[in-house]
């Protein structure tokens, strides 16, 4: 069966190593570069154990799965990882909760309020200028307020 996979052995399994790592380098995103880890992994093991070519095949597949299935993993935990600060990039959503001085009245259910050097468009039932009130939720990046 060896001699339909000539182009296998340790030195084939280097070299996919290096371009699979250029191709990394070459796009976003690090899909590549574990493909190259499995491929490295699989010269690794040829050196010990020298597979035939269907066998160094089957184990840079079974490689490669385990490699893209950890990295996915190691991902997933660092993409949904807890933050001191969730509402980077969302201040808007920070404000729930706090209350702030109407600059504006609310007439017709729309007014102002002022956070730090910032007008924020609010909704809510009409009060005069002046009053207390307080974030009740956030709608696109309009805050509806209550009296607080």
């Amino acid at each position: 069966m060896d001699q339909f996979l000539p182009f296998t052995g340790g030195y084939f399994w280097w070299i996919a190593a290096g371009i699979l790592l250029l191709a990394e380098m070459a796009m976003p995103g690090f899909f590549m570069l574990w493909l190259a880890v499995a491929a490295a992994l699989t010269a690794i093991l040829d050196l010990f154990f020298h597979f035939t070519g269907v066998q160094e095949i089957f184990c840079f597949a079974v490689l490669a799965f385990f490699c893209v299935l950890a990295s996915w993993r190691f991902v997933m935990n660092a993409r949904y990882s807890k933050t001191d600060s969730p509402h980077l990039n969302q201040r808007h959503h920070g404000l729930v909760g706090r209350s702030f001085i109407l600059d504006r009245a609310i007439v017709n259910g729309s007014g102002k309020i002022k956070v730090e050097d910032t007008l924020w468009d609010v909704d809510g039932l009409d009060m005069a200028a002046g009053a207390r009130v307080k974030v009740i939720s956030v709608q696109g990046m309009r805050l509806m307020v209550e009296a607080a």
